[in-house]
């Protein structure tokens, strides 16, 4: 079964390739379209009601958010130590934990989905994919990484089982990742995939390496021991990817 969501700004893609009962794998969709209007109305920056949004604005502290706020900013303030602040929820001024909050959700939205009976799934959140066991042809899920200067064609073409892949560019949102450093849009690499067993993790790495810069092909290549493999494109056309990239053959 498949269904396509417009949420937090993007369109949501479903795949259910289990065999189940028609009325549960829709109740399922139900259940994960419910969670991501929940985290958007939450977590958006661009609805004056949302929870982040009043927290921005001092209506509310740490100790008046829900748990879910909690773990959000917990998980960026261990991540802007781990990265040496290259993954800032503040790089741009106000709070803004979207890099983190986008794959967290769809990584909890795949949890539910396994909790619930599901095996073989694959969400895609613009880009921002979690997959789990096998399509519908039983054959590890491929993922299509967009050329970063032509939009109609695939830099690299993935083959995932029970893996996330986040992919971080400047070529459709422009100048949204900035250098902490500088304060400055990063600039170096225009496109970073990761590839790894956490899609809030590997989200947040992608977006850390992208303003790093070039510089960040070299922190990348640590984080394969941590079980994340990533593929990257620099400003001026170079290619780079992991030994441990799981391209399609």
């Amino acid at each position: 079964m498949h269904h396509a969501e417009h949420v937090m700004g993007t369109v949501v893609s479903i795949d259910l390739a289990d065999d189940l009962p028609a009325p549960a794998l829709e109740s399922m969709i139900g259940d994960v379209c419910r969670w991501l209007h929940e985290v958007d109305r939450r977590f958006s920056t661009y609805r004056d009601d949302s929870e982040v949004s009043r927290l921005r604005r001092g209506e509310i502290d740490i100790s008046g958010c829900s748990d879910d706020m909690r773990h959000v900013l917990e998980a960026c303030g261990d991540l802007w130590r781990s990265t040496d602040g290259y993954f800032d929820a503040y790089a741009g001024g106000p709070l803004d934990p979207s890099g983190y909050v986008k794959g967290w959700s769809v990584e909890v939205a795949s949890a539910r989905l396994t909790e619930a009976g599901s095996v073989h799934h694959c969400i895609n959140a613009g880009g921002d994919i979690r997959a789990r066991g096998l399509s519908r042809k039983g054959e590890p899920w491929r993922v299509g990484i967009r050329h970063p200067w032509e939009a109609d064609k695939v830099s690299w073409v993935l083959s995932i089982t029970d893996r996330a892949v986040a992919t971080s560019g400047t070529y459709e949102r422009g100048d949204h990742v900035f250098n902490p450093r500088t304060g400055s849009p990063a600039r170096g690499l225009r496109s970073v995939t990761v590839v790894g067993p956490d899609l809030a993790l590997a989200d947040a790495y992608a977006t850390a390496a992208l303003a790093m810069g070039e510089a960040g092909l070299t922190w990348l290549a640590k984080m394969v021991a941590e079980g994340y493999d990533s593929a990257a494109v620099t400003d001026d056309g170079r290619a780079f990817a992991t030994a441990g990239l799981p391209a399609a053959v």
